[in-house]
C-alpha cells in the first residue's frame, strides 16, 4: 500500500466532498485489491480493467451511501467490485435458466497435480470456463457463497447454479487431468 497521506476516515470525507486528490488517494490505495476481484470476474487484465472503472466510477458516485457504522470502506469496495464483476459477466452472457441439476457428483482432483501448479496456471483455467459457469464457481469457491445466495445474485435457480458448479468441476479436472503422470 502506499503511504497513507489520509487516514481513511478523512478520505472518506473528502471523496464525498468530490474532491479529486482524495479519490486519486482512494483509488491507489485500493486498486490492487479491487483488481484482484476484478480478475475473479474477468477472462483477462483488459476485462478486469473495465470492470474496476465502473466499479470505480460507482464508488465514487455513491461515496454519499457509504456509512462506516454499518461496515468497513474495504468491505464496501468489495461488494460495489463484486457486482460489477457479475453485471460484467451478465452482459457477456446470457445465463441459461433452463439447466437443472439437483445432485451433483464430485470430481477427484489430485492434490500432486494443484501442488505442481501455480496459481496463475489455475486461475488461467478457471478464466476459460463460460462466463456463467465461470461466475457460480468464483462465488462458489472463491467467495464462499451457498447455492440459494448465488441463485439470488445471478437471477438462476438453485439447481442451475448447481448444474453450473457441477460443469466446472468437470471441466476443471479434464483440464487439470493434463497435468498428471
Amino acid at each position: 500500500m502506499i503511504a497513507e497521506a489520509y487516514d481513511i476516515d478523512q478520505l472518506v470525507e473528502d471523496c464525498k466532498r468530490n474532491n479529486r486528490r482524495a479519490q486519486e488517494q482512494l483509488y491507489r490505495q485500493f486498486y490492487n485489491y479491487a483488481m484482484t476481484i476484478a480478475l475473479r470476474y474477468s477472462r483477462d487484465e483488459a476485462d478486469a480493467a473495465d470492470i474496476m472503472s465502473h466499479a470505480f466510477v460507482k464508488i465514487f458516485k455513491s461515496m454519499h451511501t457509504f456509512d462506516k457504522n454499518k461496515g468497513a470502506l474495504q468491505t464496501w469496495i468489495k461488494r460495489i467490485v463484486m457486482n460489477e464483476g457479475l453485471d460484467h459477466l451478465k452482459a457477456r452472457e446470457r445465463f441459461s435458466k433452463d439447466m437443472e441439476l439437483e445432485t451433483v457428483e464430485e470430481p477427484q482432483i489430485s492434490n500432486t497435480v494443484l501442488e505442481r501448479m501455480g496459481a496463475d496456471e489455475i486461475m488461467k483455467l478457471i478464466h476459460q470456463l463460460p462466463p456463467a459457469t465461470h461466475a457460480v464457481f468464483v462465488l462458489y469457491a472463491v467467495e464462499g457463497y451457498n447455492h440459494r445466495e448465488i441463485a439470488g445474485k445471478l437471477n438462476i435457480s438453485e439447481g442451475t447454479s448447481k448444474w453450473h458448479l457441477s460443469e466446472a468441476r468437470k471441466t476443471l479436472q479434464q483440464q487439470l487431468s493434463r497435468f498428471t503422470g
